[in-house]
């Protein structure tokens, strides 16, 4: 016996496709601007989870991201049935809708899909009508608008392009752009196989035909390489990138005569590889190209605005990992040979732009592009501005006192120097400069005289200069003096009473105070007197100097304070008025009261309060609905409150904020405005055409607009009036939705203009005007009979099959349409007739063998006739044959003739089949299928048998439902003869052992068990001996050895590091003997 090594099919498990779907969504034709439902059910009693359904179109747009208002979704569940009914809705179809769709279903490890397809049309004229008008235009002056339509062919499907044919065939400066437009992510490593790809193989006896030079394969798709072999019996083997290719569900071999086949299932990159077929010393060797789907952009771009030296960063997020975008500007791609200015990143599904330092040329569109989509954004670049956030104020300060200067800027890394009248200051023991953050102080210790003056900071980089002066006060003698309020009115002090105060800023209000004895003072608002010494409101009294001090000035602080001063010596009084300036409230009641293409206009109204000053304008933001980035829109202070804003984008929801404007800086922003859309009128129609001309109507026919934008359609509008008038009248009160209307109510005779406006959201578009007036006239045509071409022969059908034949005619006025059957009126109970002004229609719900006859079709108008003759034959199965009978049996023969059947179904017998049954079984066995003869000899009967014979009759139909069978038998009689049975020749199948399959080396971890395997065949059975360490192993408990009709099996019980070394299997028999060996390595976990 010889033992062949087999690999076990549970090794090969192949991923298919899974029944789940009970009902499925169905091709179909539908109109513009009609809806579309499409169905499908998934049974969930064998599920595990709640299936998942996907929706796509083409091949990878997934629909569930353009849920709204023209595709909505909807789900439901029986929980008696346990079947989720899934239901996508097309409002609005347009011509763009039109192509293949996919559902796919997926729960776990089960998938299920299936396609269909949606087609979008014009509403179909009728042949007759159509021709009528061409046929008879009459003399009438607008015969030459009557048109005739365009046919519309199905384009062709695109063919699918080979990447490698094009690569091999293209200049090496065009790789680039050939890699990003087919989505070939590893260009290096497939130009290095091309390379090897145009060295002419050498010829080989082994192969007859070798795998061609490359493979293109979609991702997720499967692909099957194919050889043909001159020897059968040759070893093959299969290499990806020089290793050897096992058999598994990934690859599965095939071999059908001469051919071998390797099927690669569930491509992936990784499979994207150089394959060899091997046969001794001769190769076969091809590339297979694994192409990725369209890459889509699931994240848009956000429009930018930043000012002069900011960091921009365009972030977008795409659809599979890797991928590769290009980014543009104005136009232009942007190229790494300019890494100077750009720099560009990505991270997984993310990609971004970068620019370091913006500048006023990088104002621009960027778009990005991948092979499936493409997204913009805008980049604004404004002027960098230093704001003030606290002035240094003005001091006085004694002898040997230190005096400090501070101020805070807007940002952190300005820096600037410090001046005193004009003359840098330079730092020393008793000058210290210092710069923290924002804020920047000079400190001067042990003031002395010469130190009073003007001090000023000036920021680097910047316009800009800080101001105060420093006041020195010397010693006083004593003597007696009259109190003396000296009011310091420089700095905040705009007037001799009045000060004015930033809200939120801090006020310190020196006073020098002069008089002997030290005078009291006393500091009042109205009639409140002020006594507090600390909190946010506070007086501040030393020597010679009273400190009037507001924290975080608020606008109730606002109004009249007076300070007085009395000693012995007298009294003095001085009056102040504090101001609180503020920046103003925000606008108020913002709204969009008109929208174009890509503009809108936006209204408010002034803030309730201005801030103490003047409202100087305004400043207006948008962005895009859900987004977290606002885009300036002016740069210079608007003045009204009224502003139209452009350069958005179609069909994309904005919303808008307005910011006030005063001397003191800007507002808190307005409440945000309701979302709104740039959305503009359609183009105006197209190929207005006159369809039909009655003596009181006329039908337009018109296509859609060329552009019809974000806004769809609504409908149309009609509108006519009488040539010479200005004065249009409309003619339908309510939109019409479908490109075509008949005005009605026309004065016969007249000359009428029309016009036809489409009507959206945003308005009516420009007239489309008919080219010259309508006459209002009927036109005569005679009554004809278009008798479509497959009813001018015999027109059949079977018993029980409905029949519904559409027969066009023309003539006006509307004829007279007559039905005949066999020369007598019909009965409309057993057949229906509907009759329209261009059609007549006969229809049969289930046809009978008395609906056989000659119809006649008659259409008149008064004395004209137009008749045409319809020659219908229902035919059903034949009856059986008559009168089968055996005539004659010799040998292993016998004659039976029979007669044609009585009822041959209304149609003409093409034949008859024969059947024989053995009289101990009755079972039967077909002779003839298709006999035309009413006779036939049966032969290769067996010899001691009898047998029965039984006729079918059979027409265009079929086989009759019963048989004629013979009533007497046909004997074959036994004969004298003696069977010889033939010599066979012995043939020897000796063979020496030899392994099909050699043992694999294996590493395992100590303490569970492991198995070595290899297959081996030989006649008579090998002997077979396992070693370890050229070492026999005998009868260990340790080792199991197993033979299963040739499978070898050493199963190592709980193996330790001890156990681990290099095995040999050996098998011997007298013909001679062979042997494999492996290493096994045993690790301890750690």
């Amino acid at each position: 016996m010889i033992f062949f090594a087999e690999t076990p099919a549970s090794d090969i498990v192949m991923t298919e496709l899974t029944g789940l779907f009970v009902q499925k969504p169905e091709s179909t034709h539908a109109d513009i601007g009609s809806d579309k439902t499409f169905v499908a059910k998934v049974d969930s009693s064998a599920l595990v989870k709640k299936p998942v359904m996907k929706w796509m179109k083409g091949k990878w747009m997934d629909l569930s991201s353009k849920a709204g208002k023209h595709f909505q979704f909807k789900e439901t569940y029986d929980r008696n049935t346990k079947v989720y009914t899934y239901e996508m809705k097309i409002i609005k179809l347009s011509v763009g809708d039109s192509g293949g769709y996919r559902c796919e279903v997926t729960s776990k490890d089960k998938c299920d899909s299936c396609t269909f397809d949606l087609t979008v049309e014009g509403r179909c004229d009728k042949v007759g009508e159509r021709e009528r008008h061409l046929d008879n235009a009459g003399d009438l002056d607008f015969s030459a608008l009557l048109k005739k339509r365009e046919v519309k062919h199905e384009e062709p499907e695109k063919e699918e392009v080979d990447v490698w044919e094009i690569l091999k065939n293209a200049k090496p400066s065009e790789f680039e752009k050939i890699a990003f437009q087919y989505g070939i992510t590893d260009l290096r490593g497939m130009l290095k196989r091309l390379k090897k790809m145009k060295v002419e193989p050498k010829k080989s006896e082994a192969f007859t035909k070798k795998l061609d030079n490359a493979y293109t394969v979609d991702k997720g798709h499967k692909i099957k390489l194919c050889v043909e072999i001159s020897n059968p019996d040759a070893a093959l083997k299969w290499l990806k990138n020089g290793q050897e290719i096992k058999p598994s569900a990934k690859y599965v071999f095939e071999q059908v005569g001469l051919k071998r086949m390797l099927t690669i299932n569930k491509c992936t990159l990784a499979d994207d590889a150089a394959y060899e077929c091997v046969i001794g010393e001769d190769k076969s060797y091809t590339e297979v190209f694994v192409k990725e789907p369209p890459v889509l952009i699931t994240h848009l771009l956000d429009d930018q605005h930043v000012v002069v030296g900011d960091r921009v960063e365009f972030e977008v997020e795409v659809s599979e990992e890797g991928a590769n975008v290009k980014w543009m500007k104005d136009g232009v791609e942007l190229t790494r040979e300019e890494t100077f200015k750009y720099r560009f990143k990505k991270d997984g599904k993310k990609h971004w732009l970068i620019i370091n330092e913006a500048t006023k040329e990088d104002i621009g569109i960027y778009q990005v592009f991948t092979n499936g989509g493409e997204s913009k954004a805008e980049l604004m670049v404004e002027d960098k501005e230093l704001k003030v956030l606290q002035s240094i104020a003005d001091l006085t300060v004694k002898a040997a006192e230190q005096a400090i200067f501070k101020c805070e800027v807007s940002e952190e890394k300005v820096t600037g120097k410090w001046f005193k009248d004009g003359v840098e200051v330079k730092a020393d023991k008793r000058f210290k400069m210092t710069h923290i953050g924002r804020i920047h102080k000079l400190v001067i210790d042990d003031v002395k005289p010469e130190d009073e003056g003007d001090y000023t900071f000036i920021p680097d980089g910047y316009a800009l200069s800080l101001s105060a002066h420093l006041n020195f006060l010397g010693k006083k003698c004593n003597f007696l003096d009259p109190p003396k309020i000296r009011l310091d009115t420089t700095g905040n002090v705009v007037s001799q009473n009045t000060i004015i105060v930033v809200a939120g800023n801090k006020m310190r209000l020196d006073v020098e105070i002069t008089g002997e004895p030290a005078p009291t003072v006393t500091w009042s608002k109205g009639d409140k007197v002020i006594t507090d010494t600390e909190g946010r409101v506070r007086i501040e009294n030393r020597k010679d100097l009273s400190c009037f001090v507001i924290e975080g000035a608020e606008r109730e602080d606002e109004g009249k304070y007076s300070i007085v001063v009395t000693n012995p010596a007298g009294e003095d009084k001085a009056v102040l008025f504090v101001k609180i300036v503020d920046i103003p409230d925000p606008p108020e009641a913002v709204k969009i009261t008109a929208v174009g293409e890509d503009w809108a206009t936006v209204i408010w109204e002034h803030p309730k309060y201005d801030g103490g000053q003047p409202v100087t304008g305004y400043l207006m933001e948008r962005r895009k609905k859900g987004s977290l980035r606002w885009m300036k829109l002016n740069f210079e202070i608007h003045k009204e409150t009224t502003f139209e804003a452009t350069r958005m984008i179609e069909g994309v929801l904005y919303e808008m904020r307005v910011f006030a404007v005063n001397a003191i800086g800007v507002s808190q922003p307005s409440q945000i405005s309701k979302p709104f859309m740039p959305i503009a009128p359609t183009s105006e129609p197209t190929h207005i055409t006159v369809e039909d001309v009655t003596d009181s109507s006329t039908t337009l026919k018109w296509r859609p607009p060329d552009r019809i934008g974000a806004g769809g359609i609504d409908g149309y509008l009609i509108e006519y009036c009488k040539e010479g008038d200005t004065e249009w009248t409309v003619a339908n009160k309510e939109l019409v939705e479908r490109t075509g209307f008949t005005v009605k109510g026309l004065p016969t005779g007249e000359k009428i203009n029309f016009r036809v406006r489409a009507v959206n959201i945003a308005g009516m578009s420009v007239p489309a005007l008919l080219g010259q007036p309508v006459t209002i006239r009927e036109i005569v045509q005679y009554p004809k009979i278009r008798l479509p071409r497959h009813l001018r022969t015999t027109y059949v059908r079977k018993v029980g099959e409905k029949i519904n034949l559409v027969i066009p005619f023309q003539g006006k006025p509307r004829p007279k349409v007559t039905w005949l059957k066999d020369g007598q009126p019909l009965d409309v109970k057993q057949v229906g007739i509907r009759t329209t002004e261009v059609d007549t229609i006969l229809f049969i719900r289930s046809a009978e063998r008395d609906h056989s006859g000659k119809y006649e079709l008659s259409v008149q108008i008064e004395n004209m006739v137009d008749k045409a003759l319809l020659d219908i034959r229902i035919v059903e199965k034949p009856g059986p044959p008559i009168g089968v009978k055996i005539t004659d049996v010799w040998g292993f023969n016998a004659a039976i003739e029979w007669k044609p059947p009585k009822n041959d179904g209304n149609s003409e017998i093409t034949g008859y089949a024969i059947q024989k049954a053995d009289k101990k079984t009755m079972e039967w066995f077909t002779v003839y299928e298709h006999n035309r003869r009413t006779n036939c000899t049966v032969s290769d009967l067996i010899m001691g048998n009898e047998y029965y014979f039984r006729v079918f009759s059979n027409n265009v139909c079929g086989l009759s439902e019963e048989a004629a069978c013979t009533k007497n038998t046909a004997v074959i009689q036994k004969t004298g003869l003696q069977y010889k049975p033939p010599e066979y020749k012995e043939k020897n199948i000796k063979i020496s052992p030899k392994f099909t399959q050699p043992l694999v080396d294996r590493s395992v971890i100590a303490g569970y068990s492991a198995a070595l395997s290899c297959s081996v065949k030989g006649y008579p059975k090998p002997k077979i001996i396992w070693m370890k360490n050229s070492m026999e192993i005998r009868e260990d408990p340790k080792f199991l050895m197993q033979n299963n009709q040739g499978v070898l099996t050493l199963n190592i019980r709980k193996p330790s590091p001890y156990d681990g070394g290099r095995y040999t299997c050996k098998a011997v028999n007298d013909l001679g003997e062979d042997e494999v060996e492996c290493k096994l390595e045993v690790r301890v976990p750690q």
